[in-house]
């Protein structure tokens, strides 16, 4: 039988892929690791290579059509003795542009037992948070044996699990059909707590306005985001640094850097003092799991960077171990790449927290919202220029950066992120100890 050549999940946030261009056609030969097609996923527009040798019988999804969710069948793939006749009982989206896809969807409904649905593979499995790879006639095996994927090493290219992997594994334990429909069920009712797209466009009838299509970035986003603040239980931490010691630190930093074509910003030093005070404060290196918490040993610091339609959170790894700047010059690095979309999803997936700096908009404060899994986000305002009072009692004028920690109460408790925060503008005001 054919095999279906699915909608990959490109990186663990992937939930839908719109096929941006096809690099093979129908009639094409293909062997294991041929780049097969181009795909715009949530965060960027990714190659996909074929995992199986064969010939492509049939493209089921036109390049440039409505997005298609993960593990839909987008292709047929046929192996030796197969001709394209044999594709006539194959699966395919009914969303997918082409009258033939249709027909294959309804061809395989008409198939399938009354009460049920037609096979197909379950969604990526993973194994230790990772992603774990198999050719789509491996998953579909799997699924029809009750197969735990995150249990067999494959024996494929890049340790892909293929078909002989499957053979003589033991099932998983069973699921019910209540506990697998549990998830859609909570997203339709989490969808179902706003009003329609025609109620609200109801509201503005005679009113002139451009209707938006969301894209994939777009879509995560917003999905993201929502979970985040109707899951994670915020509370808010504040406080004001001055920052006249760090700006007279690093000019004197930058003159001698400038032979080498490196200049220092401020966000440098604040990525550099966080991942230190992770170190001071290991309690909040941390993640919310699910039913655990996972403390993490190096500090690694996301930073969000504004893309068109979206944002990124490039992960600097192990910032605490790095130079100030080893830190900028890959910083300009993962946020240059960010912008135009081509960052890997290793790059963007991960950290204890993230920093997000308005500062530059002049926007003087702001609560930001945590990227879940991680226990907290940071966010940095514009430097003024402020009357405040010194040590000595006397008034002064002083740049002072407002920030604010957004802290998920299940990671951290509040004396715990204020033993943090104070850590952090320590370091701030007291530069030169971030390079000891």
């Amino acid at each position: 039988m054919p095999t279906e050549i699915l909608m990959p999940a490109l990186s663990p946030t992937m939930e839908e892929g719109t096929l941006a261009k096809w690099l093979v056609k129908e009639g094409d030969s293909v062997s294991s690791g041929d780049i097969l097609a181009e795909i715009e996923t949530d965060k960027a527009t990714m190659e996909f290579e074929a995992v199986d040798d064969g010939v492509i019988g049939k493209l089921l999804v036109a390049a440039g059509s409505d997005a298609v969710k993960v593990n839909t069948p987008i292709a047929v793939l046929l192996e030796d003795g197969e001709s394209a006749d044999d594709i006539k009982t194959t699966s395919a989206p009914a969303s997918a542009g082409a009258p033939e896809a249709a027909s294959a969807a309804d061809a395989a409904a008409k198939a399938a037992p009354k009460g049920g649905s037609a096979a197909a593979a379950p969604p990526a499995p993973h194994r230790d948070g990772q992603r774990i790879f198999a050719s789509p006639l491996a998953r579909r095996i799997a699924a029809e044996k009750g197969i735990d994927l995150a249990k067999i090493t494959g024996s494929g290219p890049h340790g892909r699990i293929v078909k002989a992997d499957i053979d003589g594994a033991k099932p998983a334990a069973s699921v019910t059909p209540a506990a697998a429909a549990a998830p859609a069920a909570a997203k339709a009712a989490a969808a179902a707590s706003g009003p329609t797209a025609d109620q609200v466009a109801r509201m503005y009838e005679g009113r002139d306005y451009e209707e938006v299509k969301l894209d994939g970035m777009r879509k995560t986003v917003a999905s993201r985001l929502t979970e985040a603040k109707q899951t994670i239980p915020h509370f808010y931490l504040r406080r004001d640094v001055q920052l006249d010691a760090l700006m007279a630190f690093r000019a004197g930093l930058n003159k001698q850097l400038d032979a080498r074509g490196v200049k220092l910003s401020v966000n440098d030093f604040i990525i550099k003092a966080c991942a230190m005070a992770l170190q001071a404060v290991p309690d909040c290196n941390a993640v919310w799991a699910s039913d655990r918490i996972l403390r993490l040993k190096p500090s690694d610091v996301a930073v969000a960077v504004a893309v068109e339609g979206g944002l990124f959170t490039p992960v600097l790894k192990d910032a605490h171990l790095k130079s100030l700047s080893a830190l900028s010059a890959e910083m300009k690095d993962l946020a240059g790449r960010a912008r135009n979309k081509k960052l890997a999803p290793h790059e963007y997936i991960g950290g204890a927290m993230a920093i997000s700096n308005l500062g530059m908009f002049g926007i003087e404060n702001f609560d930001a919202v945590i990227n879940p899994p991680h226990g907290s986000i940071l966010a940095v305002g514009a430097g003024l220029k402020k009357p405040v009072v010194g040590a000595d009692g006397e008034l002064k004028v002083a740049t002072v950066m407002s920030m604010t920690l957004s802290v998920d109460h299940r990671v951290i408790d509040g004396a715990l992120g204020a033993e943090f925060l104070k850590e952090v503008v320590a370091y701030l005001e007291n530069p030169v100890t971030m390079l000891a």
